[in-house]
């Protein structure tokens, strides 16, 4: 039998925040993070952002991570939604994502200082073959969540 235990605030060991960065034509733009050892998913495409540090809100995390990943100081960051992973031995984790729009034209500002590089993809580029299975898992479920509520809200069943 499975021990299944209710995720407490106690059992999160750690916390990070995610920028769904979304352009007007519907892409996001997207990190494909660095091949080194200790952080998690080397080498998968993934969003910007990083883990909050004591005494930081996941906002000022993301105001943060943002400014130092891409020199980018957003005008408008929306609260999306947060996800808790039990990652059994390693504790919980939670997710806040963020929904950060940007305009394709901010795009040649933007400086890479962390990650491979920086790359614009469609949803079909994101959720093709090849692409998928180098997707950061959490981030990919916070994009399909995002995709989700945009589809719903353009198929007006919400008002």
């Amino acid at each position: 039998m499975i021990n299944i235990e209710t995720i407490t605030a106690e059992r999160i060991t750690g916390q990070g925040a995610a920028a769904i960065l979304t352009t007007e034509d519907g892409r996001y733009l997207m990190q494909l993070r660095d091949r080194i050892e200790g952080i998690w998913f080397p080498g998968f495409w993934g969003l910007f952002g990083g883990a909050v540090d004591a005494g930081e809100s996941p906002e000022s995390t993301l105001r943060r991570e943002l400014k130092e990943e891409l020199e980018l100081a957003p005008t408008e960051i929306r609260y999306y939604s947060q996800i808790v992973f039990d990652l059994q031995d390693a504790g919980c984790r939670r997710r806040f994502f963020f929904e950060v729009p940007i305009h394709t034209s901010e795009l040649q500002h933007l400086t890479l200082h962390e990650g491979q590089e920086m790359r614009l993809f469609s949803v079909s580029e994101l959720f093709s073959e090849g692409t998928t299975d180098r997707l950061v898992p959490y981030d990919a479920f916070g994009i399909l969540l995002h995709l989700n509520r945009r589809l719903v809200h353009e198929s007006r069943f919400l008002p």
